[in-house]
């Protein structure tokens, strides 16, 4: 029914607790599911940590990377290696809590076809990072507010629900995780914010500063916008099937 997709870069010690946390969250309410972990060409103890887990959790899958690709290529990569229709996707570092994928999965509204696009998406209405991080969160996601329409408060959160056909209708690019939102909407599809959790992270270090995800957020935002002024959804009035 659903599969939860964790892309993964050096992150030695954060790998048993989170899959722990994961099968709390996801036994109760599905009847099948399973967790893609793709680690992205890591070279501290992540590989050995996953395969000494797969060995003894059956619904565990493993995909690795020859080499960092980045993020969104491991959201990629889980996504199209994922056997069941809808999609969850969590960081890696353990900030996203797995027990507010029951309240993602809520927002979703009943009996919605995969084919619609649509995405659930989470809020971070307590952040646990610098103060850095924060003003930069903030800053960018006004501006890419302004600029997209996207109606997100906060689209750099890890935590995300979606169909798998409507994450493999949508344009790909590097660092496309932070834009579903108005991707989605440019599909004539509809997003919605749930608030969420956010701890601090529990082992290894950031993977992310502020001025080389600023830099690149300025290339990536203009390219977004490009997109969503050249594309056009049609309304199908009538089919022949």
């Amino acid at each position: 029914m659903i599969s939860v997709v964790v892309p993964v870069l050096n992150e030695a010690g954060n790998i048993n607790p989170l899959i722990d946390e994961i099968h709390q969250a996801l036994a109760p309410l599905f009847e099948d599911y399973e967790i893609v972990y793709v680690d992205d060409g890591s070279t501290d103890a992540t590989p050995q940590e996953l395969a000494e887990r797969r060995a003894r959790d059956a619904k565990l899958r493993v995909i690795r990377h020859a080499k960092p690709c980045g993020q969104s290529a491991g959201v990629r990569s889980g996504v199209r290696a994922a056997r069941f229709p809808w999609i969850a996707t969590l960081d890696g570092d353990g900030q996203n809590h797995p027990g507010d994928i029951p309240a993602l999965w809520a927002a979703k509204p009943e009996n919605l076809s995969t084919e619609t696009p649509w995405l659930a998406i989470g809020h971070r209405v307590d952040r646990q990072d610098t103060n850095s991080k924060r003003w930069a969160s903030r800053f960018a996601n006004r501006i890419r507010a302004r600029m997209l329409h996207d109606d997100t408060p906060d689209t750099g959160c890890g935590i995300k629900l979606f169909s798998r056909e409507t994450f493999l209708a949508l344009p790909w690019f590097d660092h496309v995780h932070r834009y579903l939102p108005a991707l989605v909407r440019r599909a004539g599809g509809t997003s919605v914010s749930v608030p969420v959790r956010h701890r601090e992270r529990g082992a290894g270090n950031s993977k992310y500063g502020v001025w080389d995800r600023a830099w690149v957020g300025i290339w990536d935002l203009m390219g977004v916008k490009w997109l969503m002024k050249r594309n056009a959804v049609p309304e199908i009035e009538e089919t022949n099937s």
